[in-house]
């Protein structure tokens, strides 16, 4: 098996459907599954880097309050984690970003930016530059905590209820993370070197292809009906995250970029059936506090029975 294959990560490149998949066997859900990272490809644009730019501006011009929260105190590594970006972007990709005379140019999203204008919204135009998600972390006496960010693609989470709070806090949900899971983070965030940053991916199935899914449903309130369903009714979340741990503050930066891509996609994938049943077979191996978790409830098996359908038909 391939080097690619074996991170979950399939063999097209990030533009194409389905750039990882990391339900295919090679990743156990609700495991932290943590790489080492090449800084090189610490962020990846590909060819929707316009569409998400476009909804970032729509987002933070409509629900700023919802998206973007920052501690008094944080201007300094905001700034940090904006200048970070500005040196690693046009470098790494020169023919999407340029920077000139203290302008920065996204080239395929045809605008540019004063980097000075922004002085007092560093993070904020950070986030307009990137297709991924920007959570700062910081250390204190109950582990590392939810200090800034810029969320614009929540995956079934509120930015602002998770503000402030620390990693036990934001996981409180999250099964099995109380205890040793919950340990195991907090050794990770406490001993992440700067030179080592990591990545890791997770999985998720949505009703449609949003990029922005704030909504916390109740166990009562299902994504989908009790009635059987079809693969055009379901799409495929991933989430590619990244945690580095910044040279001068020494906080924690936390990326997450989300993939959208809808499951009836598979029948014109060439790995399609191996990757229906994959998916399959982690749905079915879901116990009952994951299936809540991940708002499956009463809708798991449908879920399961329309992907071992898809791949009959791709016998």
């Amino acid at each position: 098996m391939s080097e690619a294959m074996a991170s979950g990560k399939t063999l097209e490149t990030k533009a194409d459907p389905f750039a990882y998949t990391p339900y295919d066997g090679s990743k156990r859900p609700f495991a932290i599954g943590l790489e080492m990272l090449d800084v090189e490809e610490w962020i990846e644009p590909d060819a929707n880097l316009a569409h998400y730019l476009d909804e970032k501006d729509r987002l933070f011009r409509d629900r700023r309050a919802e998206v973007f929260c920052a501690e008094d105190g944080t201007a300094a590594v905001q700034k940090e984690v904006l200048d970070l970006l500005i040196a690693h972007l046009p470098v790494r990709f020169p023919d999407i970003y340029r920077l000139e005379n203290g302008v920065i140019s996204v080239a395929p999203a045809n605008r540019s930016y004063d980097v000075a204008v922004w002085r007092g919204a560093p993070l904020e135009l950070a986030a307009r530059l990137v297709q991924e998600d920007l959570v700062i972390m910081r250390g204190s006496p109950d582990g590392y905590r939810f200090v800034a960010g810029a969320v614009t693609f929540p995956s079934t989470w509120s930015p602002r209820h998770m503000f402030g709070k620390p990693m036990s806090g934001i996981h409180a949900e999250v099964p099995g993370f109380e205890g040793r899971m919950g340990a195991m983070v907090d050794r990770i965030f406490a001993n992440l070197p700067v030179e080592k940053p990591v990545w890791r991916l997770n999985w998720s199935l949505y009703e449609d292809g949003d990029l922005h899914q704030p909504v916390i449903r109740s166990v009562t309130e299902k994504w989908w009906g009790e009635e059987a369903m079809d693969a055009s009714s379901v799409f495929v979340r991933v989430e590619r995250q990244t945690l580095r741990r910044l040279p001068v503050s020494k906080d924690i930066l936390f990326t997450i970029k989300v993939f959208v891509d809808p499951a009836d996609g598979f029948r014109r994938h060439p790995r399609g059936r191996e990757l229906a049943l994959g998916l399959r077979d982690q749905l079915l191996a879901l116990n009952g506090p994951q299936i809540v978790y991940k708002n499956l409830t009463g809708s798991r098996d449908s879920l399961a029975n329309a992907l071992q359908a898809l791949a009959d038909e791709m016998v």
